[in-house]
C-alpha cells in the first residue's frame, strides 16, 4: 500500500477545489468526511496507491453516485413492513457484537448460514448501504465521543459456519456489494477476520479472491478454529461474536444476544433511528412498502467484475423489482 503524504493530501484537496463541484456534492461530501475531510481524502489515496489524479476521480464518481441514488436520505427510507426487514436481518447475517480494546466497533458476518433468499436484491443493497451509512454516521462518531480519539474504520468477524459450494450462487448479490464498499467506502475496515473455516472454503475462496481488491485481501486474517484465542487479545469476552465463543452453544440457532436478530440492541436501534428519520423529513406522508434500486457505480477496477455484473445483472430483469424514491 503506498505511503500517502501530506503533500500528496494538499494534492487531492487542491484538485477538489479546483474543481469546482457543485452545491450538491458538497453537501453529500460533508456526510461523507463527517468532520473529517483529511482523513477521507486519504483514505481515497490509498484506495488509489497514493495518486492523487486517480483519487480525485474516484471521490468524485463516489459522490456523483451518492447524488444519483439519494444516499444522503437513504437512513431515512425503511424498509416496511417489519416482516420484511426481520427476513433480511434473518438471511443477510451482520451485526454490532461490541468493541475492540481500541475502540473500534467489531462486526460479525455470517457468510456461511446467510442464504439471502427473503427479499429481492435491491433490499439486500438497501440493507448493506443502510448499515454503512449508520456506521458511519451515528457509529463511528459515537465510539469518538466515547473513547476520546478518532474512529473511522471497524473490524470485520466473518463467520464460515455452515459454508457450502451452493454459496457461490449468490456471487452476483456479493459482487455488487464488494464493488459498491470498494468504490464508496473504501478503508473502512481494518481487518477481516475468518473463523470456523470448513474444508470447502478453499475452493469458495479460489472463486471470489479474485473478485477482492488486492488491498482488501491484504486484510484478512484466517483464524484457526472459532478464533477465540487470537481475538481475546485485541477485544474483551464481551465483544466476542456469539460464533467465536468455544463455550457458545450451537452458533446456528438465533436468540435474544444473536447480534444478528432484529431483536438485538444494534439493529432495534437502527431500524427505529431509520422510521424516525423518515418522520422527520416526510411527517405527512405513509410509509409505502418498496426497495431503493441503486445503480453500481461503473468505475469498477477488476475486469472480473465488469464481466460478472454485465452477465448477471440481465437475469434481474424478469424479477420485476419496482424502485420506490
Amino acid at each position: 500500500m503506498a505511503l500517502v503524504t501530506q503533500e500528496v493530501i494538499n494534492q487531492l484537496e487542491a484538485l477538489m477545489e479546483e474543481d469546482a463541484v457543485g452545491e450538491s456534492l458538497q453537501k453529500t461530501f460533508k456526510n461523507v468526511h463527517q468532520g473529517y475531510p483529511h482523513e477521507t481524502f486519504t483514505r481515497f489515496l490509498k484506495a488509489r496507491e497514493g495518486n492523487a489524479q486517480k483519487a480525485h476521480k474516484m471521490l468524485v464518481d463516489s459522490l456523483e453516485w451518492r447524488v444519483q441514488n439519494d444516499i444522503d436520505n437513504m437512513l431515512a427510507k425503511p424498509i416496511v413492513p417489519e416482516e420484511l426487514y426481520r427476513g433480511i436481518r434473518d438471511s443477510q447475517l451482520i451485526g454490532l457484537s461490541g468493541y475492540s480494546n481500541e475502540g473500534l466497533p467489531v462486526f460479525a458476518v455470517g457468510v456461511g448460514l446467510s442464504t439471502f433468499d427473503r427479499a429481492s436484491v435491491h433490499y439486500y443493497v438497501q440493507s448493506h448501504i443502510q448499515i454503512n451509512e449508520y456506521r458511519d454516521r451515528v457509529v463511528f462518531p459515537a465510539a469518538t465521543k466515547k473513547y476520546g480519539k478518532h474512529i473511522s474504520k471497524c473490524i470485520k468477524i466473518l463467520d464460515m459456519t455452515g459454508l457450502k459450494l451452493s454459496a457461490l450462487n449468490q456471487i452476483k448479490l456479493l459482487t455488487i456489494i464488494s464493488s459498491i464498499d470498494d468504490l464508496n467506502y473504501p478503508e473502512k475496515t481494518q481487518t477481516y477476520y475468518i473463523v470456523n473455516a470448513p474444508y470447502v472454503f478453499s475452493a469458495c475462496w479460489r472463486v471470489v479472491k479474485p473478485l477482492l481488491q488486492e488491498r482488501t485481501r491484504g486484510k484478512i486474517d484466517v483464524l484457526s478454529s472459532c478464533g477465540e484465542d487470537d481475538l481475546l487479545k485485541i477485544m474483551d469476552y464481551s465483544s466476542l461474536p456469539h460464533f467465536c465463543r468455544k463455550r457458545s452453544s450451537d452458533s446456528s440457532k438465533y436468540s435474544e444476544a444473536n447480534c444478528y436478530s432484529l431483536d438485538h440492541p444494534f439493529h432495534r436501534q437502527l431500524y427505529n433511528y431509520v422510521k424516525q428519520q423518515f418522520l422527520l423529513s416526510q411527517p405527512s406522508q405513509p410509509v409505502k412498502q418498496g426497495s431503493v434500486h441503486v445503480t453500481l457505480p461503473e468505475d469498477a477496477d477488476k475486469e472480473v467484475i465488469a464481466e460478472t455484473l454485465e452477465s448477471e445483472l440481465n437475469k434481474f430483469k424478469d424479477l420485476g423489482v419496482a424502485s420506490s424514491n
